[in-house]
This record gives C-alpha cells, structure tokens and sequence, in this order.
C-alpha cells in the first residue's frame, strides 16, 4: 500500500472519531447543565475543555469558550476526514464516500450560530449517529485488508487517547480516595460513563452503584468493552500485526513492542497500583500512543526510500 494511502486512511478515521467524541462529550455536559445550580457551571466547563485537549487559558465565560471550541472541533475534523477520504477515493466503498460528504454538508449548515444555538443537542445527535453508521458501513462494505487496518488503527489511538485523557481529568477533580462518593458528585460519576458510551454496559457488571475504582477498572480495563483503554489497546494491537503480516516489513517489530508493552500495562497492572496514581498511568498510556504514532509514520509513511528498497 502506498503511503499516502496509509496516511490518509488513517487519519480518516482519526477525525472522524475526534468529532463524535467532541460532541458526544458537549452533549452530555449539556443535559448535566439541568441536575445542576448555575455556581458548577463554570468548572464544569473548564474541565470539558481539558477533557478536549484545549490547552490555551480560558478567558470570558467558560461555557461559550467550550461551545465554540468544540463545535470548531467537531466541524474542522468532520471537514479533515472527508478531505482525507477525497484523496483515496478509490481505496473506500461509494457508502462510505456519500455517508461522509453527507456529514459534511451537514456540519457546514449546524455550524452556522443560528442553527446550532437552536437545536445543539440535534447537532450532537446527527455527528454521533453518523459516524457510528460510517464505522458500520466500513466494515460491512470494505475489503479486511491494510487499508481496513489502517482504518482500525486510526481509530483505536483516537479513542484511546480521548477515554484516558477524559479519566485523568474527570478523577483528577473527584476522586479523593476510597468508594464513597457524595450525592452531589454522583451525577458527575454517571456524566463520565454516558461521556464514554458506558452507563448502560457498566451497569451490566456493576449495577447502577456508582464507586470510582469499578469506573476506572470498567473504562481502563474491561476487555470486551469498545470504549475502554485495553479493548482499543488490543485492537491496536491486532491490526498492527496485520499490517506487519501483510507488508512484511522487518523494522516495524517496534511497534509491536510498544503496542505490547502497552497491552501487557492494562492486562497485568493491579488496580490498586493504577489507583494510587490515575494520572501516571494514563500519562503514560497516552505517551506510547505518541510513540506508537511516531513509529507508525517511521515506518509506513515517511520512510526513507532505502527501507522501501529492502524489502
């Protein structure tokens, strides 16, 4: 597979993923909004702006900083995968191409101030809807191939990164140690579950009891949940070695070391040594998917010319 092709597809599928989590994360906090007095809104903002990845000082009300940075997140990643997917028209089925121009089109009109100050939560709505249909329409109408792969691989550091960065902000303001959490904070609890597609499969194995250790062994350590660190943690795995399989490429045993060494972390670290310090472990997630990235476009995309000779 050409790189550019690689390339592409991957990153795809990275915005794509990038939009949904952004706005699925806005429409939660937006029905969190009616639980609560108006004197939370303002840190509930600013900790959804760090959830998102803003690193810049909020100035003015957090809430229309958070609105606008995420809408922009939303409409400039849907615009990236499309413009993405142009470019390997040929590699991606005809569904896949008209699902995505169509959510294209329709971010551009939900992005105009008007619409979107109108319905938000329709807005959040259509972009999630959306791309969970474009992730099934990719894999019931494309070729299992690399271009696939590539795909999953897109999509599994994206949402990877997003849930442990969405931990380590929200334990990194409530959690205080031990099970017991306050009626206040409970509804906190349940926003970071529906914010990571969770509630409903974590009350499935837990009940609807509400103790910070289980959400965090739950989002960072279930094996059979899409959302959670290892299953996208795996699934990274996999499809790396698949593409190893296929291109036969020497160099890329590193990263199957680190996407090892990132499996072997969430399989074997007790919980209690991941809770004595959240914010090291998930740092530390997020920085071998950094070296994992780093490595994929080592190795797959802006190799030298000579590696490509080798093989």
């Amino acid at each position: 597979m050409l790189s550019r092709v690689a390339d592409s597809l991957y990153w795809m599928s990275r915005y794509l993923e990038r939009a949904e989590h952004a706005a699925h994360v806005m429409g939660v906090h937006w029905n969190l909004m009616l639980e609560h007095d108006a004197g939370s809104a303002g840190p509930r903002w600013d900790r959804v702006l760090a959830a998102l990845g803003y690193q810049d000082e909020v100035v003015g009300d957090p809430f229309a900083v958070a609105q606008t940075y995420a809408l922009d997140q939303v409409v400039t990643s849907i615009a990236a995968a499309r413009e993405n997917a142009r470019q390997v028209r040929e590699q991606i089925s005809s569904e896949m191409w008209e699902e995505l121009n169509r959510l294209f089109h329709e971010s551009r009109r939900i992005a105009e101030p008007e619409s979107f100050g109108s319905q938000p939560h329709d807005v959040v709505s259509a972009v999630v809807q959306s791309s969970r249909l474009f992730q099934g329409i990719t894999d019931t109408t494309m070729l299992h191939g690399e271009g696939w792969q590539f795909i999953q691989v897109g999509r599994s550091m994206e949402r990877v990164q997003d849930t442990a960065r969405l931990l380590d902000t929200h334990f990194g303001e409530f959690f205080r140690g031990g099970d017991a959490i306050g009626m206040s904070e409970h509804m906190e609890w349940v926003g970071l579950l529906r914010a990571s597609s969770a509630f409903e499969a974590y009350c499935k194995v837990y009940t609807a009891d509400m103790r910070p250790d289980r959400i965090a062994e739950f989002l960072l350590l279930n094996a059979e949940f899409p959302y959670s660190v290892r299953f996208g943690v795996e699934q990274l795995r996999r499809s790396l070695e698949r593409v190893h399989q296929a291109t036969a490429t020497r160099k890329s045993d590193r990263l199957g070391k680190l996407a090892g060494r990132l499996t072997a972390s969430l399989s074997y670290t007790p919980l209690e040594e991941i809770m004595s310090n959240l914010h090291e472990f998930t740092t530390t997630i997020r920085r071998l998917c950094g070296q994992i990235h780093s490595g994929i476009y080592q190795v797959y995309i802006t190799y030298p010319i000579e590696a490509a000779l080798e093989v």
